[in-house]
């Protein structure tokens, strides 16, 4: 018979440091973004940068629902592609213009500190589990 109960507490525990990992990286992709504008790196001015970008990453996460694997590379592309679209497509929203040097920079930059992220991890639990099949 099927399990049904809830997740065990080490993949909530997962999906929360996943979610806050990502939440994280659009903050530094703002705050880098800023700093490199010469625009004030305060909590307030980052947090109207990135807005639009965590609203994409709350989109990409329920669309490609991250939460049932946060550390695969496939569903990271989903959440990193809805962080891009959504985030952009807001930005404009609001204002009125998108330069494509700008989406071009956008798009890179996220899926290094999203995807980044993700890699790392991968590789770091694909070690550990060679060093402990080794043992």
């Amino acid at each position: 018979m099927a399990d049904t109960r809830t997740p065990t507490r080490p993949v909530r525990r997962a999906v929360t440091l996943a979610a806050a990992a990502d939440v994280a990286a659009v903050l530094v992709f703002a705050a880098v973004g800023r700093s490199s504008h010469a625009e004030g790196v305060t909590a307030a001015g980052v947090l109207e940068t990135a807005a639009p970008f965590l609203l994409g990453l709350l989109v990409g996460w329920l669309a490609g629902r991250l939460w049932r694997a946060p550390l695969a590379l496939p569903l990271g592309v989903l959440g990193w592609a809805g962080t891009v679209v959504v985030g952009l497509a807001v930005r404009a929203a609001f204002t009125h213009r998108l330069p494509v040097s700008f989406v071009l920079v956008a798009a890179v930059s996220l899926a290094v500190f999203l995807l980044g992220w993700r890699a790392v991890a991968l590789l770091v639990t694909r070690a550990k589990r060679a060093g402990h099949h080794s043992n």
